[in-house]
């Protein structure tokens, strides 16, 4: 019965492993772009809930027009709404902070 035991969690431990090698990286969209940031995801995120406070739901690094070209573009919701709130890449500059229409981009 001892053996039938330390198989069990041998297996069990062997099956946690599996499940924690094959769980996805915690990556953001664009952040192959973070070199050319001058801003971290870390620090842009901070500056975007400072302008405006809430949960945010999405996050990425994009080339877009406005500021350097290179954004932070935060998903934000707060008071039942959500608010797009773009931080640029080269300074921390809020560029936009405004709420989402009903086809958000």
């Amino acid at each position: 019965m001892k053996y039938v035991a330390s198989a069990i969690l041998a297996l069990s431990l062997a099956g946690a492993g599996a499940v924690a090698l094959a769980a996805p990286t915690h990556g953001y969209v664009g952040q192959s772009l973070a070199p050319k940031a001058k801003v971290t995801m870390a620090q842009a995120r901070a500056i975007a809930l400072k302008a405006h406070p809430g949960q945010v739901t999405d996050a990425e690094l994009e080339n877009e027009g406005g500021g350097s070209g290179l954004r932070y573009s935060f998903d934000i919701k707060s008071g039942g709404k959500t608010f797009e709130v773009g931080i640029d890449a080269a300074n921390g500059a809020v560029l936009e902070n405004k709420a989402e229409g009903p086809h958000p981009d």
